[in-house]
């Protein structure tokens, strides 16, 4: 391979697995004696980067070898840190550049409208000032979607998938979606017997703004009902079912596990604050709306406890530590081979380069013909054979 200088980063929310994939670029890059740089807080790292100022480049540039990532796959978040930086539409452009030739241009999604600033020149001028041949870049849809814009401006990139919603395109796995289920599990036995010794209904929400995945995994593995933002489930059919659980179960008690962007038949999901660099504004709790329905129509009690930022602490398990450290290598040889726009990704069951995906696709989502029993609110169990492990295929 020509090029002498790799440059890495990861955006959005931290997962799992992050440092696992950090340490085995630049552990292969040793070996083929590369420099290997770290961008450091994400997109920002090439948008707010000024190589005139010392303090700039030591906050977004972190020089990586086997010394310094000798450790960092023990744990768990990003040594790089991450940020919710959109390069092809900012709103408030750093002070170095707003002389520079950016065009305003009016964005509205989530119900807003901004102004914002098209910068892709200044990081297109970054990574060639920095002498970085390749970029890879660990996100999800959002983070992957600038990738994808990089790549078609003709710098050379290769993607790494990670989110715990498990929810990127053409893809079966994304790095954190293990570790998240593993950490839902554990906390929802724990709480069966404090849910159980009140005799109450059980409420879980978790990550998934627009897929249903990570909810339907927790509850394909703890056997409760869920709700997923593709399907919006009659109402009295989910109470229905809640205390038919509660009461057939010997300890008075039922579960369900909602994805933060489950909706059900008269009911939206409530958004509030600014939206991000990306369009998304946070919601409001869904486990709270239908805990205060299940009161009021049922007079039943109710403990809600809300998993999301939980289940992306701590450590990779098995699972993403093992596909982190393949996906990195994966990628590194992609390099060598001088690819561009391809991302690491498993396709049926398998480890395979695929398309950076398209952001105008949108994420994927729960196929609820073959993964979703819309009447009891489940996940499918019949009908396995020749199914990908995880249930339907990229």
């Amino acid at each position: 391979m020509a090029s002498k200088r790799i440059g890495i980063l990861t955006g959005g929310g931290d997962v799992p697995g992050l440092n696992s994939v950090i340490k085995s670029v630049t552990y292969r890059a040793a070996e083929h004696g590369l420099e290997v740089v770290g961008i450091r807080r994400g997109w920002e790292g090439l948008t707010h980067l000024d190589l005139d100022d010392a303090q700039s480049k030591a906050r977004y540039v972190m020089p990586l070898n086997r010394e310094n990532t000798r450790r960092i796959d023990r744990s768990g978040g990003t040594v790089l840190h991450s940020s919710r930086t959109n390069p092809s539409k900012m709103k408030k452009l750093p002070p170095h550049l707003a002389a520079g030739d950016f065009p305003a241009t009016q964005s509205t999604k989530g119900g807003q409208t901004s102004t914002v600033h098209d910068v892709s020149k200044q990081v297109l001028k970054n990574l060639d000032a920095l002498g970085i041949d390749y970029l890879i870049p660990i996100g999800g849809d959002d983070t992957l979607s600038y990738a994808a814009r990089l790549h078609q401006l003709g710098a050379k990139v290769i993607a790494i998938p990670k989110t715990m919603d498990n929810d990127v395109r053409n893809t079966e796995y994304c790095i954190g979606f293990s570790t998240a289920i593993t950490r839902a599990i554990d906390a929802i036995q724990r709480q069966r017997t404090t849910v159980g010794s009140h005799e109450r209904v059980g409420i879980f929400r978790v990550f998934g703004r627009d897929a249903g995945f990570t909810a339907l995994y927790t509850a394909f593995v703890t056997s409760i009902r869920c709700l997923i933002p593709e399907y919006k489930a009659p109402l009295d059919r989910v109470l229905d079912l809640l205390l038919t659980d509660k009461r057939e179960n010997p300890s008075n008690y039922s579960l369900i596990v909602l994805s933060e962007g489950a909706e059900w038949e008269g009911y939206r999901v409530q958004e509030y604050g600014d939206a991000d660099a990306f369009g998304h504004r946070k919601k409001a709790s869904v486990a709270e709306s239908l805990s205060d329905e299940i009161k009021a129509r049922t007079g039943e009690e109710t403990i809600v406890s809300d998993l999301t930022y939980d289940l992306r602490s701590g450590d990779p398990d098995f699972i993403d530590k093992l596909v982190a450290l393949t996906y990195g290598t994966m990628a590194f040889d992609a390099m060598l081979e001088g690819k561009s726009g391809l991302m690491s990704a498993l396709v049926d069951g398998k480890y395979d380069l695929v398309p950076i995906p398209d952001p105008k696709l949108g994420p994927r989502k729960v196929d609820l013909a073959s993964m979703y029993n819309t009447d009891r609110l489940r996940p499918s169990y019949a009908a396995k054979r020749g199914l990908p492990i995880f249930l339907n295929r990229a």
